[in-house]
């Protein structure tokens, strides 16, 4: 392939759950690379296994433990004129995910830099939820500890665009319960391993969502979408008893 183009990062984007939802471009780039960065190589080679792939001549680890040493092992790679892809455990590089560090790297010292799309958790809970999509705000995962996360959250508190986030399974509780407390009591939704087998969107305001999860323990991985500040998303006020 270092024949036929100049050396390329390609930015793959691959699954989030189910394996069919691979693009047929992302099988003919994994099969074409040079070399190839991924988050979790046993998680990557499920994908080469389930459509018949090839493992690259060169295949590394790039995760949050290594992301500087695999960035430039990537920078290396290029200035020798070879094509490398990059891929996580699912969805895209750099999206709550390694990859930012070797995309900057790359551009930086001038190389072509490609993306491959493919699925994402954010548009895939934000359609399902069925709150408004032509604005909204992806900010990742929330804070762990209480403070930092009502004030995280207290950000949006006044903005009118859908909230997206993910969160942990051991937290979706606790971020629930925070949301409802900073951000009123709007329409929600928790999306669970979305795209795999037990797929789950669970609808309802906040104040019904943080009772349903205050005591549960969550399976998987876990998509939150808040609703903006907006009067038709917001539970109406029970109205107050007469005299």
């Amino acid at each position: 392939m270092t024949d036929e183009r100049p050396a390329t990062l390609l930015v793959i984007g691959t699954p989030i759950g189910n394996l069919e939802d691979i693009t047929l471009r992302a099988l003919r780039v994994l099969r074409e690379v040079d070399a190839l960065a991924c988050e979790d190589t046993r998680r990557t080679r499920r994908i080469f296994e389930r459509h018949g792939v090839p493992s690259p001549r060169v295949i590394f680890s790039y995760h949050e433990h290594n992301e500087e040493r695999a960035s430039r092992k990537v920078v290396e790679l290029l200035a020798e004129g070879l094509t490398v892809g990059l891929c996580t455990n699912a969805g895209m590089p750099g999206i709550s995910d390694p990859g930012y560090d070797a995309i900057a790297r790359a551009i930086d010292a001038g190389f072509r830099v490609e993306v491959i799309p493919g699925p994402s958790a954010v548009e895939t809970a934000l359609v399902v939820s069925g709150l408004p999509a032509s604005s909204y705000v992806f900010k990742g995962f929330a804070p762990r500890k209480p403070g930092p996360r009502r004030r995280f959250l207290e950000a949006e508190r006044d903005l009118p665009h859908t909230l997206v986030l993910f969160e942990s399974p051991h937290r979706v509780g606790k971020l629930l319960a925070d949301a409802l407390e900073v951000l009123g009591d709007r329409q929600a939704c928790v999306c669970i391993e979305l795209t795999k087998l037990f797929e789950q969107a669970d609808r309802g305001y906040l104040s019904d969502l943080a009772e349903r999860y205050r005591d549960v323990q969550v399976k998987g991985e876990v998509t939150l979408v808040i609703a903006g500040k907006h009067p038709k998303f917001t539970r109406p006020s029970e109205p107050e008893a007469g005299p």
